[in-house]
C-alpha cells in the first residue's frame, strides 16, 4: 500500500492498470495463447478473446471449457499464464496519451489513484519504471485472490481509504465490466473504454458510459461529477 493525503476534495479518478493505463492487450493475448498451447486449449483471436473475457478469471475459463476449472486446474492455468505474461510484460507501454492525461489531471489540482488486480508487489515498481508513480495519491494492487473473486471488495476498500474524497465524486476508469461492478459496489461512477480486454458489445452490457479513448474517458468522467 502506498498512500498520501490528497490536496483537495475535488473530483477523483481511480484508474485501472492492465488494459487501461497500460496498453498490454497484445501481450495478454500472446501470453494467453502461449499458455493455451501448453494446456491443449485452442488459440483465440483478439476479437474472440474480447468476446469471452470476464472477471473473475475462472469464469473466462468456464466459457472456454464449458465448465468451471477445478482448483488444481485453475492453479495450473493461472500459473502458466502469468509465467508467459511476465516473460513478455517488459514490451508493454503506457496507453497513448496516458502520461499527458495523468500530468494534466494532477496539474489541475485533482487527485487520482490506481486500483488493480495486478500483483501489488509488481505494480509499484512498474509505475516507477514508467515514471508515473508521483501522479497518484494511492496505489493498490492485488494482495491475493482478486482474480478469483473480482475487484469489488478491493475497490470498496480503496475508495474508503481515499481521505477526504466523497465516493459520489469518484469515477473508476477501466476496460472490463468488472470495473463497473466494482465502482457500483464502492458507490462510485464508472467509465469503460474499448482499448483493453472487452469488446464494445460486452462493455455496453455494464450500463455505464463506454468510450474509445482515454481522452474521452476523462472528459466523460469530468461530466459525471459536476
Amino acid at each position: 500500500m502506498v498512500s498520501r493525503p490528497p490536496s483537495s476534495p475535488q473530483a477523483h479518478i481511480v484508474w485501472d492498470w492492465n488494459g487501461t493505463l497500460l496498453h498490454d492487450v497484445d501481450v495478454v493475448l500472446e501470453a494467453t495463447n502461449a499458455s493455451f498451447d501448453e494446456l491443449g486449449i485452442p488459440r483465440l483471436t483478439l476479437e474472440r478473446y474480447r468476446e469471452l473475457f470476464c472477471v473473475p478469471i475462472p469464469r473466462f475459463y468456464e466459457r472456454l471449457l464449458g465448465r468451471l476449472p477445478t482448483g488444481e486446474e485453475w492453479e495450473l492455468m493461472d500459473g502458466t499464464f502469468h509465467r508467459h505474461y511476465l516473460a513478455r510484460s517488459h514490451t508493454a507501454a503506457l496507453a497513448e496519451g496516458a502520461a499527458e492525461l495523468l500530468a494534466e489531471w494532477r496539474a489541475a489540482g485533482r487527485t487520482q489513484s490506481v486500483c488493480s488486480l495486478a500483483s501489488h508487489d509488481q505494480l509499484l515498481p512498474w509505475l516507477g519504471r514508467l515514471g508515473i508513480e508521483g501522479h497518484f495519491v494511492r496505489v493498490d494492487g492485488d494482495t491475493g485472490g482478486g482474480t478469483v473473486r473480482g475487484k469489488a471488495a478491493q475497490m470498496a476498500r480503496h475508495v474508503r481509504s481515499l481521505a477526504g474524497v466523497d465516493p459520489g465524486r469518484v469515477v473508476v476508469i477501466g476496460d472490463a465490466t468488472d470495473d463497473a461492478v466494482a465502482a457500483a459496489h464502492a458507490g462510485a461512477h464508472a467509465v469503460l473504454h474499448t482499448g483493453g480486454s472487452h469488446s464494445r458489445r460486452s462493455l455496453a452490457a455494464a450500463g455505464v458510459p463506454v468510450v474509445d479513448t482515454l481522452d474521452e474517458a476523462v472528459e466523460v468522467a469530468t461530466g459525471l461529477v459536476r
